[in-house]
Formats: C-alpha cells, sequence, structure tokens
C-alpha cells in the first residue's frame, strides 16, 4: 500500500514537472518565434525601402542628365555670316520666331540646316556660316556737285549710287574736303552712319 501510494505521488509530480516545463517554456519559444518572424519581416521591409529608393534616386539622376535646354520664349537670335572675297562678318540680331519656342538644340539645327551652331542657351544662340563674295555692305562717300552723296561698292568694283544726302560739303574741314573728292571708304551701315553723323 505504502509502495502504491509512493508510486502515485511520483508519477502526480513528474506530470506537475513536465506541465510546469511546457507552460513555462513554451511561451518563451512563441515569442522567440515571433520575435524572429518581426526581425525578418523589418529587414524585408528596410531592404525594399533601401531598393526603391535607390532605383527612384537613379531614376531621377538619369533623368535630370537626359533633359535637353530648351529655347524660351526671350530668346535671342544672332546670325553670323563670313564672306570669304572681302573677309568681313556681318551679323543680325532678331527675336526668335515664336513658333521655335520649346525647340532643343537639334531641332534648331534642322531648322538651320545652312548655318552651324556657334552658342545654345535658354535666352541665347548664335549661327554662324561663310559664303563666298562679298558682304554687300562696302561703301564710298564723295563729293557730288557740293553734296555729301552715297555710293555702294559693288562686287565687280563698281559704284552704284544710292543716296545723295542733305550735307553740304562747303562747311567741312580741308582735311574731309580733300578725301571726299577720292571719296571715303567704309565698310558696314554702322560705320556708314557713324562717318554721316560726323558731317551733320
Amino acid at each position: 500500500m505504502n509502495k502504491l501510494m509512493i508510486t502515485m505521488i511520483a508519477i502526480v509530480v513528474v506530470i506537475g514537472a513536465m506541465f510546469t516545463a511546457v507552460m513555462i517554456f513554451t511561451p518563451k519559444n512563441h515569442e522567440n518565434v515571433e520575435d524572429i518572424q518581426t526581425e525578418v519581416a523589418e529587414e524585408e521591409i528596410l531592404d525594399e525601402c533601401t531598393d526603391e529608393y535607390e532605383g527612384m534616386e537613379l531614376e531621377n539622376t538619369v533623368k535630370a542628365n537626359t533633359q535637353e535646354e530648351k529655347t524660351s520664349p526671350n530668346c535671342s537670335l544672332t546670325t553670323k555670316t563670313y564672306y570669304q572675297r572681302c573677309g568681313h562678318t556681318k551679323s543680325e540680331y532678331a527675336n526668335l520666331p515664336s513658333s521655335f519656342v520649346n525647340l532643343t538644340k537639334e531641332e534648331i539645327q534642322e531648322k538651320y540646316q545652312e548655318y552651324e551652331i556657334q552658342d545654345f542657351t535658354t535666352n541665347a544662340i548664335v549661327l554662324y556660316q561663310q559664303k563666298e563674295g562679298d558682304c554687300g555692305e562696302h561703301y564710298l562717300v564723295k563729293d557730288k556737285e557740293g553734296m555729301v552723296t552715297i555710293y555702294q561698292i559693288l562686287e565687280d568694283g563698281s559704284e552704284q549710287e544710292l543716296e545723295t544726302t542733305a550735307i553740304t560739303t562747303e562747311y567741312l574741314p580741308e582735311t574731309d574736303k580733300i578725301n571726299m573728292k577720292n571719296g571715303i571708304q567704309v565698310n558696314g551701315k554702322q560705320e556708314l552712319n557713324q562717318l554721316i553723323e560726323d558731317f551733320e
């Protein structure tokens, strides 16, 4: 009887110990599994976000690098033409036509195929070309019947009368009078206009 009681008590103690052990260690193992799953999930989220961020950064960098400069509405246009015969360069300045606004350098080049683009920015374009012949802006200022008269020198060297001004040679300095007999040669309209202003 005593042996049976001892055996039953021993079995109850062992079962109780096992139950207590299960109760103690099972929650910890469960918590550890959850912690591991949480850490893995956090790592995956971090990796995905980092990869996505790096991808966005690379995409933005590529976009910034490929963004081309385009003409603005207030863009100026300068065309320069070098004439081989006389060696002069004629420059003309204008506003860019409205139909050419918001175009890239390549698109402008297509519009002006006979020119080389020397400079291209949003607000200024400079085009250059070379031509045979002369610039057509060679002038001779002479005395004709006491009046300051303007002649254009043609490519063959001949003179073509353009305009007789209202300026008389009578009151010009003697040096200018002497020079006017043979003619004073000037190149370009700006230089011509300056000379006429000096005579007035």
